[in-house]
């Protein structure tokens, strides 16, 4: 069961910031050096401040975002509400693919639950690191900085959506182009309809996962009942028209001659390969078990990949679910990053000698510009098979999907105490 509530937001001040968009960001884990520097150049109250804290000299980061979130509240930067909200969202975007979409959902509050059938269930592997930093930067903080997307089950956007006749909240123009636009929605009987019609409901994690381990984490370490035992949530319905998934495509380094061969050998054995022309290479519309586009760097052959036989990768895998063998990155993963080159599951991880890109341009720059040796273009998984995969109860590998646009972080926080 899905216990979703309104929650009581801290937010910006409006009124004490020259703009929403030069506080907000997008997830930490998407931001690299540069990009925090030039947040924090359009305003020193961005978000990256707490939510991807570094502290002058020795000083510790997590007590530095907690110092910094208290000198916002008594300077007026930051408001607490005191009634209770959900926060309707609209995000008006460009996909990778070109076309123009508009997803709608909602930020709550949900209750913090063990993940299963019936409550929560995660579609990606999650690893050690991150989910350390995010668990001390909550204990210092005690709030959720950044909202966990998930999806759920059935419409309430239907019921949400008169409420919205005035002008939003706030609204924001990221760096991608995609409009985002929050209402708060203080409506008692709003609330109630919104949370029984989604109490039976089963969450199912689109991106954030590590941020929702740690909530779990953190719940357990407090202990007792309370607001901690939530966490912040971006919910948005599977049928939704503008909820859309896309590609992540994989690049590989620089290969001895070894690894190049038994690559070559892999590729051979397991796949029929055709010649396409370059503009053809992006295997998207494709249909079949394992279609990829490759192109090897100083190649003038773009192939279209095709798994030959499944034999080999059922042998391999017969302990996991069919919709998991069928995954086109859990066959580029064990046949050729894992059988041909000997990655291990941590390599994968930590991206050694491993690149991802979010679209087939990128990729093919990147590959042009010699940053990477090869190019494996992947089809966008559908929403069905990602759903199928968790709920044989299993997880994909990294960067399996990726769902654009990204929920914001800075638009609304959530209190733990």
């Amino acid at each position: 069961m899905a216990d979703v509530k309104p929650l009581y937001a801290v937010h910006y001040n409006l009124n004490a910031i020259p703009s929403l968009a030069d506080v907000t960001a997008p997830p930490y884990d998407v931001i690299d050096a540069d990009q925090r520097a030039a947040l924090l150049a359009r305003s020193s109250f961005n978000v990256v401040e707490v939510d991807l804290p570094e502290a002058p000299g020795d000083r510790d980061p997590y007590e530095h975002a907690d110092e910094t979130l208290e000198a916002w509240t008594l300077e007026g930067i930051l408001a607490a509400d005191r009634e209770p909200a959900i926060w309707a969202l609209t995000q008006d975007y460009t996909g990778p693919d070109g076309a123009t979409r508009t997803r709608r959902g909602f930020l709550a509050r949900v209750r913090v639950t063990d993940y299963g059938a019936g409550l929560v269930r995660p579609h990606e592997r999650t690893h050690p690191g991150p989910k350390e930093d995010r668990l001390r930067l909550t204990r210092a903080t005690r709030h959720n900085l950044s909202p966990i997307f998930a999806l759920h089950p059935g419409a309430v956007w239907d019921r949400i959506e008169p409420q919205l006749g005035g002008a939003p909240w706030g609204e924001v123009t990221d760096p991608d182009g995609t409009v985002h636009r929050v209402w708060r929605v203080g409506d008692p009987e709003l609330h109630e309809s919104v949370s029984a019609a989604l109490a039976d409901a089963e969450l199912l994690i689109a991106d954030g996962h590590h941020r929702y381990e740690t909530a779990r984490a953190y719940a357990e370490e407090v202990g007792g009942d309370g607001p901690h035992r939530y966490t912040l949530m971006g919910l948005v319905s599977l049928e939704d028209p503008g909820l859309t998934v896309f590609a992540t495509h994989r690049l590989l380094g620089r290969l001895d001659p070894d690894a190049s061969r038994r690559l070559a050998s892999a590729l051979e054995q397991d796949f029929a390969a055709e010649e396409v022309p370059e503009a053809e290479l992006d295997p998207a519309a494709s249909e079949g078990i394992g279609v990829f586009g490759y192109l090897g760097a100083g190649s003038e052959r773009p192939l279209r990949l095709r798994l030959a036989d499944t034999t080999a990768l059922d042998d391999a895998l017969a302990d996991r679910s069919e919709a998991y063998r069928r995954l086109d990155a859990v066959i580029l993963e064990e046949l050729v990053l894992k059988r041909a080159l000997g990655m291990s599951d941590e390599e994968i991880a930590a991206k050694r000698g491993l690149g991802y890109a979010s679209d087939a341009r990128t990729a093919l720059r990147l590959l042009g510009e010699g940053a990477f040796e090869h190019a494996f273009l992947l089809r966008p998984t559908p929403i069905e098979q990602v759903r199928a995969v968790a709920a044989a109860g299993e997880t994909m590998p990294p960067k399996s999907t990726y769902f654009f646009p990204k929920l914001l972080t800075g638009l609304v926080l959530n209190p733990l105490s």
